[in-house]
């Protein structure tokens, strides 16, 4: 691990995020996480960051919840760090077993989430991860999502903010991003 501090590494890790302007919709600047994924160095550096908070928090969580799709590409990263299960939050259909789910609202739709019920236990812990934090609307549905299984949603971790969007004041958790926007 290297002797550098999360923060001096994640302002190193910025410069690998790449952005598109007028995606998906004109006047949306999209920030894009898998330039990070195609650059081996870029990948150490997100991989270092996350065994370096793993390491602030180890102890205090009992399961990661992932968030569809990148989150799950870094839980499995934090979870290894932590060495505690990790568990989808998938759109509605796409998971076996039992599961619970929630109808949330988006900007102009309404989706469902689910997550399976095997790992999570009542009181059990969570960590939810996600690659960005924007309007927050996933993100308190997720946690809505796993309070309904007993679970107590502790921390939420996002790689990116867009601060200006004021999601956190959506969010009753403490939220740890990386990189502001």
């Amino acid at each position: 691990m290297s002797t550098t501090s999360i923060e001096d590494d994640a302002l190193v890790l910025k410069s690998y995020i790449k952005s598109y302007p007028d995606f998906p919709l004109p006047g949306i600047l999209f920030r894009d996480i898998f330039n990070v994924f195609q650059n081996t160095d870029g990948l150490k550096l997100l991989d270092n960051i996350l065994k370096k908070y793993a390491t602030e928090i180890a102890g205090t969580v009992d399961c990661v919840a992932m968030l569809e799709a990148r989150g799950f590409l870094l839980g499995t990263l934090m979870a290894l760090h932590l060495n505690v299960p990790c568990v989808p939050v998938r759109k509605k259909g796409k998971l076996p077993g039992k599961v619970a789910q929630l109808e949330y609202s988006l900007e102009y739709a309404k989706d469902v989430l689910e997550v399976q019920l095997d790992v999570l236990k009542e009181g059990k812990r969570v960590l939810v991860i996600d690659d960005l934090l924007a309007t927050g609307g996933t993100l308190d549905a997720s946690i809505q999502l796993l309070r309904k299984t007993g679970a107590e949603v502790v921390q939420a971790v996002v790689i990116m903010e867009l601060v200006d969007l004021e999601a956190r004041k959506k969010i009753d958790i403490p939220i740890k991003s990386f990189i502001q926007y």
